[in-house]
């Protein structure tokens, strides 16, 4: 496995492999490798000659300060859990490498209107500071296919529009979100929840299945079972921080014709923010 940190190393490598028609797939991380990293990966072996996971803590995708500098950084087990994976290389720049000018000072990428709602108004920064580095990411590695998972369901959406928007040649696979036995979605942020905020934090899964269930039966009642899906998770001592049912293309409202919608949740659970999603075919 390759380790790489230096820019001219990694179009070495990188150029080396297209002149031999390597296919290519790129994982885009910020470290604190988990299964539902190691999930992607193993979809993109299936596909791939050449599978590159890179790690990056972005510090343009944080809103607050305070969430930069507790992330958690576990480059030494990243590395063993990565070459146990059989990642081809491991891409991880400094902060001078990928914003050399500073990254205040950065060009931005930003796709409109998606990014500045649901999530995007809690977090006005991240999903562009989400789009300015995959696209210098797809820039300098040039993916056949890129993979991610399907928890951060808006920024997957954002990302796709990215990509027809700005004529990528990369494809973009969405992989299902990994859960642990209790349901709950494996995310790096689990690491800030004690034991007993972890057993807490699967009623989530339970609460969707639940709004899932409902609006099978009735996709017009949504008002309805938003109401109901908080006041379940206000009685388990879960914060609701924004609960959504839409389209699962353009994240609007559904329409007597969309196929598929978008559950996405966001809770509190003390100081820690969760976000997860479902699909739902109707």
């Amino acid at each position: 496995m390759l380790i790489i940190k230096e820019l001219p190393i990694l179009n070495y490598n990188i150029k080396k492999w297209h002149k031999e028609n390597k296919i290519i797939s790129l994982i885009p991380t910020m470290g604190n490798i988990h299964d539902g990293h190691l999930k992607l990966i193993s979809e993109a072996r299936r596909k791939s000659e050449i599978v590159i996971v890179s790690i990056f803590i972005n510090p343009i995708q944080f809103d607050d300060i305070n969430d930069l500098l507790i992330y958690p950084r576990t480059l030494k087990e990243d590395y063993i859990k990565l070459q146990n994976s059989m990642v081809d290389m491991v891409f991880i720049p400094e902060i001078s490498q990928m914003y050399p000018h500073g990254y205040k000072n950065q060009t931005i990428v930003k796709v409109p209107i998606l990014s500045s709602i649901l999530e995007g108004i809690r977090r006005p920064s991240y999903f562009q500071g989400v789009t300015t580095i995959i696209s210098k990411l797809f820039n300098l590695i040039k993916p056949n296919f890129a993979y991610f998972g399907e928890k951060d369901f808006q920024q997957l959406v954002i990302i796709r529009k990215m990509v027809s928007d700005m004529n990528f040649d990369t494809i973009i696979i969405g992989v299902p979100t990994v859960r642990n036995k209790d349901g709950l979605a494996l995310s790096s942020r689990n690491n800030h929840l004690n034991k007993q905020e972890i057993k807490l934090a699967s009623y989530l899964n339970k609460v969707m299945d639940y709004m899932a269930n409902q609006l099978i039966i009735n996709k017009t009642n949504i008002r309805q079972i938003i109401i109901a899906s908080k006041k379940m998770l206000f009685e388990k001592g879960l914060i609701p921080d924004g609960l959504t049912i839409c389209d699962e293309i353009n994240l609007k409202k559904l329409t007597p014709t969309s196929k598929n919608a978008a559950i996405i949740v966001a809770v509190k659970i003390g100081n820690t923010r969760l976000i997860d999603y479902k699909k739902v075919i109707l």
